[in-house]
């Protein structure tokens, strides 16, 4: 199996599958290379933020900037370290189309010792044509249960 085979089996185990919340909106892995991350979020009506539009809802797209992102930042270490989001910018550009899926493609521009940086798209058909856009930060090497807190 090719490299870009493996990783995109992993992320889909990890990013689908291994993430309830990913899992219950649909979300499915297009395509994972280095530093690079594309995943398809299928129009659902239980996904509609206004049902008299059937436009989905701005908080399903920003799941899925998010976890392609953070797939994004997957892809471009060197080995494997837990991360978090410590910010997500999202520029809503224009609504969705009711009854299209949304696709986001991701790309992490700039891996540091303890912070990875991301930039967005999510869109229909043309990235160039957005529906939102996004950058982001994801903090590096994070533990399970985080720090300790110190008594006073």
């Amino acid at each position: 199996m090719a490299t870009d085979e493996k990783l995109s089996l992993a992320a889909t185990r990890g990013f689908v599958e291994g993430i309830p919340h990913n899992r219950a909106l649909g979300m499915k892995v297009v395509s994972i290379s280095r530093a690079e991350a594309a995943f398809l979020l299928p129009y659902a009506q239980k996904l509609v933020g206004n049902p008299d539009t059937g436009v989905l809802h701005g908080g399903a797209i920003t799941a899925l900037l998010d976890a392609t992102s953070g797939a994004a930042v997957f892809a471009a270490l060197t080995e494997w370290l837990p991360i978090a989001t410590l910010d997500l910018r999202i520029d809503y550009l224009r609504a969705a189309e009711p009854g299209l899926d949304v696709t986001a493609r991701a790309t992490c521009y700039k891996l540091g010792k303890n912070v990875a940086f991301t930039r967005a798209v999510a869109y229909h058909d043309d990235p160039g044509d957005p529906i939102a856009s996004s950058v982001g930060t994801f903090m590096l090497g994070t533990k399970p249960g985080g720090p300790k807190a110190k008594k006073p």
